[in-house]
């Protein structure tokens, strides 16, 4: 009978945060697979932990995984864990979580603490819908199009960011998404915890001379969907009813489909739409 992966949480800053469940399957299990072998050493011998560790991160992420499949399906429970956090949040446990279904392995969570959620949940911005992206991409066209995506983001926003990255980061946003409603929070859970409520201008200016430490969530607001019809309606007035027909059928969309449009986008009436097109108005 095949084991079981435990995908444990653990503290982002406090150690008191680890919970008592996570300890217990630390140490019942058979082999914990670690991020970073050294920084978790620190975490294991504070709760006096003596199960054996292996490296599982970024780099061996396939080949690793395999082996560890393996094991599991030999009968043997394994813990996996992350530098801080929930595993599978934005770290290669995604990967191994995904051989295991594919294996048919159980998988299982232990629950605990997750900087996004932490973030977000004292950021003091709406919580009801939320958008996590993690990390921005590094490649430059990849990290465009996924600003682009959220330039109409009308969900809360939360990023992580090393703090050497984060100014650009912030002018990035600026540049795409406007000025908008937003918090830096940083050290969380830790003596020197901060959040830091601005607007993404004031926060580039502020951290222009105030140069960060530590790693950074951002929380941003959500653009509302007011803006986004206010912005579509002064779209909409700089074309002629038959350039607005002409954009819908770019599209693919039939002719009585594409009428019954541009009268919504417009809030006139369907009949009002084709006379001006017949017109060529």
């Amino acid at each position: 009978m095949a084991g079981t992966l435990y995908l444990c949480a653990t503290p982002i800053g406090n150690l008191e945060d680890m919970t008592f469940r996570a300890v217990r399957v630390l140490k019942e299990a058979d082999l914990i697979a670690a991020e970073d072998t050294r920084n978790s050493m620190k975490l294991l011998n504070y709760f006096e932990i003596k199960t054996p560790m292996t490296s599982y991160h970024e780099y061996n992420k396939i080949e690793k995984g395999q082996k560890l499949v393996e094991r599991l399906l030999g009968g043997e429970s394994i813990a996996l864990i992350t530098d801080a956090g929930t595993p599978g949040i934005s770290d290669p446990g995604e990967e191994l979580v995904r051989m295991c279904r594919n294996a048919e392995i159980t998988v299982t969570a232990v629950p605990g603490a997750a900087a996004c959620v932490t973030a977000l949940t004292i950021s003091g911005l709406s919580t009801r819908r939320f958008a996590f992206e993690a990390f921005l991409p590094s490649d430059k066209r990849e990290r465009q199009e996924v600003l682009k995506e959220l330039k109409n983001e009308t969900r809360t926003i939360v990023l992580y960011e090393a703090p050497h990255r984060l100014l650009k980061t912030l002018r990035l946003l600026l540049e795409t998404l406007g000025d908008r409603e937003m918090r830096v929070c940083r050290e969380l859970t830790k003596v020197h915890e901060t959040v830091f409520a601005s607007t993404l201008s004031e926060a580039v200016s502020y951290y222009k001379e105030t140069p960060p430490k530590g790693e950074c969530v951002l929380v941003i607001a959500g653009k509302s969907r007011k803006e986004i019809r206010d912005e579509a309606a002064a779209a909409w007035e700089t074309m002629s009813i038959s350039e607005h027909m002409a954009y819908y059928e770019s599209l693919g969309t039939e002719r009585k489909e594409a009428m019954k449009c541009v009268a919504r986008d417009r809030g006139i009436g369907k009949r009002e739409v084709y006379q001006s097109f017949l017109h060529g108005e």
